[in-house]
């Protein structure tokens, strides 16, 4: 009969998470502004398509701070998204594990799905004017890049409707996302922790954590990518000129630009995530042990 482990705090998994946030979204937002600009349709033909040299070429012709255009407003969302997401895959964990502490996997998945929809919510409008001012940097005569006062601008302009335009999308991407990643990710560790006859309330090495972190990672990228591109899409400002519906841009992207415009923007969206996962989740697990 195994011994009954302590389940984590809820309240200690929402504080971490948005710690987690925070740390590796700052860490990692350059590769997410190449993601976004190869993502959106090109308004110039001289924009390089490695997300490296987009990243130099960018940073050495318009600055550092052109690189982190939109950062603020996703450091406040991936704070909350992540917050909430912990949050929400903790209380579902909890509700789902066995006497001896143990999540299956289709437990795993469904707490990571339903964790992912639940951070849609908090994040949409930090995705919604990050997308936005990256796409109105390219223009001639950009109108939001002046800090807060050109946020508040932007968002005046665009509505509650505009910074909740790509909910659909944001939702399915995140639901997808963190259903892979937990599901993957707490399958690996549990196959290496019963593997290594490791108690299933110890947690691994930082090393290893980032590890299998980065792994799921991988998984998550090429599988949600389609629906990545379209979230993208439709939070741009020509949106609603381009797409009446989340479904109309997935038709019209597959008609006109072919399907492996799904997959624009990979690179930089792996390089991310494989930082991302880890950061995230080590970053998370050593908070908890700090809080507790």
């Amino acid at each position: 009969m195994g011994v009954p482990v302590k389940k984590p705090d809820p309240f200690h998994s929402f504080i971490a998470g948005g710690v987690a946030g925070a740390i590796e979204c700052v860490a990692t937002y350059p590769l997410e502004y190449a993601k976004t600009r190869l993502q959106l349709v090109e308004k110039s033909n001289k924009m390089p398509r490695n997300p490296l040299v987009l990243i130099s070429t960018v940073a050495r012709t318009q600055g550092v701070s052109a690189v982190y255009v939109g950062c603020p407003a996703i450091v406040v969302g991936n704070t909350a998204k992540v917050s909430v997401r912990f949050l929400g895959f903790g209380c579902v964990k909890r509700a789902l594990v066995d006497k001896d502490g143990k999540l299956s996997g289709p437990g795993g998945v469904i707490a990571g799905l339903s964790a992912g929809l639940l951070g849609s919510v908090a994040v949409t409008p930090a995705e919604a004017i990050k997308t936005a001012k990256i796409d109105d940097k390219q223009s001639l005569k950009p109108k939001y890049q002046d800090g807060v006062c050109g946020t508040f601008r932007l968002i005046k302009d665009i509505g509650v409707k505009g910074l909740y335009s790509g909910l659909l999308p944001v939702a399915m991407r995140l639901g997808a996302d963190s259903a892979v990643r937990f599901g993957s990710y707490l399958k690996m560790k549990g196959a290496l922790q019963d593997w290594s006859n490791t108690p299933r309330d110890k947690p691994l090495s930082s090393g290893m954590t980032f590890l299998l972190g980065a792994f799921a990672g991988v998984v998550t990228v090429y599988t949600t990518m389609p629906i990545d591109t379209v979230k993208t899409r439709m939070q741009s400002l020509d949106a609603s000129k381009q797409y009446s519906s989340t479904l109309d841009c997935f038709v019209k992207i597959f008609k006109n630009e072919g399907v492996m415009t799904f997959w624009r923007g990979a690179t930089p969206r792996l390089g991310r995530f494989i930082l991302s996962s880890g950061i995230i989740i080590t970053s998370y697990e050593k908070m908890l042990v700090i809080l507790a």
